[in-house]
């Protein structure tokens, strides 16, 4: 079997001298990496690392992350990346929680974070040269250092809110992550002539795995300048002739509220990939509207199975344009009633997976773990049902469902509806507490820049009501200039409550 360190070598070794990832400020080739990775790799050896102990990255996506990430592989420790715009109390507290021996963040990030015995190597982003402070660390001197890296190996905790606000570390191995990266690759077709646009934060397992399948191939990477300016996002893409891009169903939906997307022409792209949620039908006939060339892949996955389960093939997309498509190779998908047993063609049950690329539990948590992980099946929390062909339909997740009297809503539902309004740019539905029916559907809604008055609450409502059974009806809109986010781009529901409840919301995990 392999591992990431060997997929990593194995790229070096065949690819060094091309460029492996452009930047803002700078560019870097595979060697330039490999360099950082080992001048990490011999820092960590010296500090006393020993295989399994955990080192937090906390750093942009940058040369220096993907020279941390690997360095950290390579001396045999346990990768845990945390979102560099994190609190201090909160990094302290996840760095104690995961027991973190070492540390790789940014050099004004260094002194605020406290934590006894812990070592901390500082860096300045975009840097000319990867980690200058450190000596240079010839690859025969590190490998005789470095353990012997095993696929059944601990390779990386991610730390992920899921619904309920309290961050669980979840433990991927080395073998789990290459077994996923190398599904994708496979359902992508990925070579090493492919550049991709990193627009997804690698320290989550979306962005992640853009990561590995690129690294895994050699292909190159392209760093946007930001995603603030979406204009100068797609020049970037034009300009360096991406290939791939990827991006969550809100990314695609601001390309066209925010952009002159739809007047550009992108020849050079191949294909792109959204998960992290359904793309909604009326924002997919748009972007397909503008690239009816390009290739578009609508992934589902979770962090627990190292990032992608399923996907549905660019040709059955307009025959099925809500389902989540069929298991990635390797991976077996079923949808189970509350006995366990496997549900019929049509009704509702728990999606569940087993596969090669799940994960080995939660860090510290055995109790969760075993909710979760049960006879080799991890358990998705997410409603679903299938086809008679055996595609598979996401209905919503058990914990976001709306409870109205004796009914069941899915805010995935609603959201379609609402989504089909030429003015709406993004939705998000949430059940808010009524004294009557227990629970009631809320929307909240952004409109598009250039129709932000085109459109009435009441016109909304009606458009539900005309297209959904009574009991579904909303019974309010609110108007938003912006939908609240957790860090790995997911809408975060828990705060649109609060807002309604008219409490401060938290801040985002």
């Amino acid at each position: 079997m392999t591992t990431l360190v060997d997929l990593w070598n194995t790229t070096v070794s065949q690819l060094g001298d091309r460029i492996a990832l452009v930047s803002p400020r700078t560019s870097a080739t595979w060697h330039d990496l490999a360099e950082g990775a080992r001048r990490v790799a011999n820092w960590l050896l010296e500090m006393g690392i020993v295989p399994g102990d955990r080192v937090v990255v906390q750093l942009p996506n940058s040369a220096e992350y993907m020279a941390a990430w690997f360095g950290i592989l390579q001396a045999g420790g346990v990768a845990v990346a945390l979102h560099p715009e994190l609190l201090p109390a909160e990094t302290e507290r996840l760095c104690a929680h995961c027991e973190a021996g070492a540390m790789v963040a940014l050099a004004s990030q260094s002194p605020v974070v406290r934590r006894e015995g812990m070592r901390i190597l500082s860096c300045m982003p975009h840097s000319p040269r990867l980690f200058p402070d450190l000596p240079d660390a010839p690859s025969a001197t590190v490998r005789k250092g470095c353990p012997d890296v095993r696929p059944e190996m601990l390779a990386q905790i991610i730390y992920t809110s899921g619904t309920t606000g309290h961050p669980k570390g979840v433990c991927l191995t080395h073998a789990a992550l290459v077994a996923n990266t190398q599904a994708i690759v496979q359902c992508l077709e990925m070579t090493d002539r492919d550049s991709g646009l990193a627009a997804l934060p690698f320290v989550y397992s979306y962005g992640q795995s853009v990561l590995l399948t690129h690294v895994a191939v050699g292909a190159r990477l392209v760093l946007p300048t930001d995603l603030v300016f979406w204009n100068r996002t797609l020049d970037l893409i034009q300009n360096q002739r991406i290939t791939g891009f990827s991006g969550v169903p809100s990314t695609f939906a601001m390309l066209l509220a925010k952009s002159n997307f739809a007047s550009r022409s992108f020849p050079d792209l191949r294909y792109i990939t959204c998960a992290g949620g359904a793309m909604p039908e009326e924002i997919f006939e748009r972007v397909r509207g503008v690239l009816p060339h390009v290739d578009i892949h609508l992934m589902y996955g979770q962090t627990e199975a190292s990032a992608r389960l399923s996907m549905l093939a660019p040709g059955e997309v307009r025959k099925r344009p809500r389902s989540i498509g069929k298991g990635l190779p390797g991976v077996t998908l079923e949808v189970i009633n509350e006995q366990g047993h496997p549900v019929e063609a049509g009704e509702i049950g728990e999606l569940v997976a087993r596969g090669p690329n799940l994960m080995q539990g939660y860090w510290k948590e055995p109790d969760l773990t075993a909710q979760v992980l049960r006879k080799g099946w991890l358990h998705t929390g997410d409603l679903a049902q299938k086809d008679a062909e055996g595609y598979l339909f996401i209905v919503g997740r058990r914990t976001d469902m709306i409870k109205v009297g004796s009914y069941r809503v899915a805010p995935m539902e609603l959201e379609e509806v609402v989504l089909g309004c030429p003015e709406v740019a993004e939705v998000a539905v949430v059940g808010v507490p009524d004294p009557i029916w227990g629970q009631v559907p809320v929307a909240y809604v952004v409109l598009n820049d250039s129709r932000k008055t085109a459109v009435t609450e009441e016109m909304v409502i009606s458009r539900v009501s005309e297209q959904l059974p009574g009991f579904k009806r909303l019974r309010a809109v609110r108007f938003v200039p912006s939908l609240p986010r957790t860090r790995n781009g997911k809408i975060d529901r828990r705060q649109l409550l609060d807002i309604e409840s008219g409490e401060e919301p938290d801040s985002a995990e």
